[in-house]
Order: C-alpha cells, then sequence, then structure tokens
C-alpha cells in the first residue's frame, strides 16, 4: 500500500510538472508570437507612412491630400497626352536623356483644368521641379520667372474678371514673391516679396513647391513657398503670407473699377478655381515631376 501510494504520488508530481512546463512553453509561444506581430505591425505601419509622406513621384508632402481629394501628375512619357491639361501657345516639347521636358518659349503656360463632374482646385499643393537652362531676352524690363498660379480660371481679355488669381514665384536670380491678381490685366497687386533665398537658379535643377489654403473659417487664405534647393527632395519653408484684407489692386480707381467685376480693390481670392497653371516667362526651361493636390489644411 505504501509503495502503491508512493507510486500514485509520483505519477501526480510528473503530471503537475508536465502540466506547468507545457503551459509555460506554451505562454512562451503566445508571448513570443505576439512580439513578432507587434514588431510587423509597427513595421508595416510605418512602411505605410513612409509611403503616404511621398506622393506618386515619390516627393514628399508638406501636406496630405484631403479624403478623396483631387490629384494629378503629368504624363511623363507625352505631356500633351492628358485630357486635363492644355499649353497655351502649344509650344513644343523636347524629351531629353534624363527624362525631363524642355519648352524654348518666352510665354509658357501648362493649365491643369477641371473636366465636367469633377470637383475645382481650391486648397492645394502644387510641386515641380525646374531647370532654366537660359534666359531668352536679358532686358531687366522683361517679366523672367517661374510662377505657379491657383483659384483660376481662363486668362482673355474679352472676360477680365476669369482672371482672378494668385501667384507663387521665384525668380532665377533666387528670390521669390507672391502677388493677386483680382481681374486680367489691370487688376494686379504689388507682389510682396522676399531678399534672395538661394543662389542663382541658372543651369540646375530645383523643387518649386507652393501651397494654398484657406484659414479662419474661410475668412482669410494662406500662401506658402517651399524650395528643394538641392534636388534632393529636402523642402524647406522660405516664404508665408496670409491675406486677410488690406492687399490692394495696384492700378488706379479708374482702371480697377473700368472691368466692373463687382469686387473689392482689396478682393480676397478665396473662391475655388477649374485652373492651376504651371507659367514660366522669358526661359527655356527644363521640367519633371509636376503634380497638384488637393489637401487637407492644418487644423
Amino acid at each position: 500500500m505504501y509503495l502503491f501510494n508512493q507510486y500514485v504520488f509520483k505519477e501526480m508530481n510528473f503530471r503537475i510538472k508536465f502540466v506547468f512546463v507545457f503551459l509555460f512553453a506554451s505562454s512562451l509561444l503566445f508571448f513570443t508570437c505576439l512580439f513578432i506581430f507587434d514588431i510587423i505591425t509597427v513595421f508595416a505601419q510605418q512602411k505605410n507612412t513612409t509611403i503616404n509622406a511621398n506622393d506618386q513621384f515619390g516627393i514628399e508632402k508638406i501636406y496630405p491630400t484631403k479624403s478623396d481629394g483631387r490629384e494629378w501628375y503629368v504624363n511623363m512619357s507625352n505631356p500633351k497626352n492628358d485630357p486635363n491639361v492644355t499649353f497655351t501657345f502649344n509650344p513644343r516639347l523636347a524629351k531629353q536623356d534624363d527624362g525631363s521636358w524642355k519648352i524654348r518659349d518666352d510665354k509658357i503656360r501648362i493649365n491643369v483644368d477641371t473636366l465636367n463632374g469633377t470637383e475645382e482646385w481650391k486648397n492645394v499643393e502644387i510641386t515641380g521641379y525646374v531647370k532654366i537652362d537660359s534666359i531668352i531676352n536679358p532686358r531687366k524690363s522683361v517679366i523672367t520667372d517661374i510662377d505657379w498660379v491657383a483659384r483660376t480660371d481662363q486668362h482673355n481679355e474679352d472676360f477680365p474678371c476669369h482672371g482672378l488669381s494668385l501667384h507663387g514665384g521665384i525668380y532665377p536670380d533666387g528670390s521669390a514673391a507672391w502677388k493677386k491678381e483680382i481681374w486680367f490685366t489691370g487688376g494686379y497687386t504689388k507682389e510682396k516679396s522676399v531678399p534672395k533665398i538661394t543662389d542663382s537658379l541658372m543651369n540646375r535643377w530645383i523643387g518649386w513647391k507652393t501651397v494654398i489654403y484657406n484659414t479662419n473659417n474661410d475668412s482669410a487664405v494662406k500662401m506658402e513657398s517651399y524650395l528643394d534647393n538641392s534636388n534632393s527632395n529636402h523642402w524647406v519653408k522660405v516664404f508665408e503670407i496670409t491675406d486677410n484684407g488690406g492687399w490692394y489692386a495696384s492700378s488706379s480707381d479708374k482702371v480697377f473699377y473700368s472691368a466692373n467685376c463687382g469686387r473689392s480693390k482689396d478682393h480676397m481670392v478665396l473662391n475655388s478655381g477649374p485652373i492651376v497653371t504651371f507659367r514660366a516667362d522669358n526661359v527655356v526651361l527644363n521640367f519633371k515631376d509636376l503634380s497638384i493636390r488637393e489637401i487637407e489644411p492644418p487644423k
């Protein structure tokens, strides 16, 4: 009887130890799997964040795209093969060995339109990479710039009030500016500019990005300019202004009100517009990776 009880005790002790070891091993396996799952989840989130931080061309976004917001990217295979795009003055495009495109024209206007049934451009981030090969007319009186234009419509002297727009530009000498157009052509304001933000733009690639969005419950408009000075996807804010009134057209009252647009001389461009234009004047220009995104403005 004693031997039997001793055997039973040892058997039970073995089973208890087995159950303990089994439970310990199972717990260890469970927590190991959970740890591995967490690592995979974090990696996936980081990868997803990296993807969402860049646009289709791999260029950094300053602001996220609005939920279900419009995005447009230039067709780098053939920029003219796009129903959304018109080239004013129908310039000749020449593809370069690096995949970029060159235009030799003193007036460059690449217009990205809004097709029927599509939401107009309003709060936008406009991006492009450019290289100026040369200046066509060296006279100082000739406008020479790179200029991203938003919240606008067709520019035609027969319909002057359609020319409402905001212009975010950079000049070949490395200075930057914003100006407002209340009507075409007599409704321009004096530009608001900053001293040189970089060296000469001649014969080198830079990225130029402008951002426009309404603030204060749509009662003012913020304009921001960003520069990738080293063609390395490293963006730095170089200029910002807010128009909340008091930014007046520079023309005389007689000229300004002759267009009969029903706007004040410091009219704020708070509206959306069907067209965004990539504009350049008086330069032989190379361009690549142009894009427009409707953004979620900061709160």
